[in-house]
């Protein structure tokens, strides 16, 4: 973590999220943006064809393969994946921008991409979201309507594998009540803004205040005992 002076904004933190298909990771972040000003979702870079009900901009930036090697070659990504045939790539510079904001960034990324950002910046705090159950798994990857029997059973696979890598998570969310998931979302970007780094950043001059008070208050009980211990 960076040097910031008492007083200044304090950098924001960056969360990794991970979770496995239809696990509801997409529609918990979004739920959160909307109650939450400070927070931001990072749009990742795919080679992927664009679903129903996507928009460019706002779910991914939609681009082909030769755009994307491009901008690997060109060191633009702070991580990169592929998933099943598709690729997925980070922009570095709109994190640091947002970071530096004192926004707090969301990468809805896959295990794979979580442990590139681990080793880069080990102060990531990663987040991983599970489903009740592989049976609620199915069930609502056959609920979004978007895939065939045989994609559905190949995300099922990868979703074994996917599952195994929550240990190398800091916090854990098991996704069975929709609101009761939101509010550990919440409570986990809330209890990383309440360090105690963070809030000595954010309220320096008021720490400095009562510090000094404490100082002088400190010297005048030494004081007044010194006096009775002389009367």
């Amino acid at each position: 973590m960076g040097v910031t002076k008492m007083g200044e904004t304090p950098k924001g933190t960056l969360f990794t999220i991970s979770a496995p298909s239809g696990a509801g990771k997409t529609s918990l972040v979004r739920a959160l943006l909307d109650q939450d000003d400070n927070t931001q979702v990072s749009v990742s870079f795919t080679t992927r064809a664009m679903r129903p009900g996507e928009l460019d901009g706002r779910d991914y930036h939609f681009i082909d393969k030769n755009r994307f090697d491009d901008m690997l070659a060109n060191t633009e990504f702070l991580e990169h994946a592929k998933v099943f045939t598709n690729y997925y790539g980070t922009s570095q510079a709109w994190v640091d921008a947002a970071l530096a904001r004192g926004k707090d960034v969301i990468l809805e990324i896959d295990w794979q991409g979580a442990a590139q950002i681990r080793g880069l910046l080990p102060e990531t705090e990663g987040i991983f979201i599970l489903p009740p159950s592989r049976g609620c798994l199915q069930e609502r990857l056959r609920g979004r309507g978007q895939d065939d029997e045989a994609v559905i059973e190949e995300r099922m696979q990868e979703a074994k594998n996917e599952m195994s890598h929550f240990i190398d998570a800091q916090w854990l969310i098991i996704n069975d009540d929709f609101e009761q998931a939101l509010i550990e979302l919440k409570s986990i970007v809330l209890a990383q803004r309440l360090k105690a780094y963070s809030q000595q950043q954010k309220y320096g001059s008021l720490l400095v205040d009562l510090l000094s008070w404490a100082t002088i208050l400190s010297t005048i009980l030494c004081l007044t005992l010194f006096l009775f211990t002389l009367g």
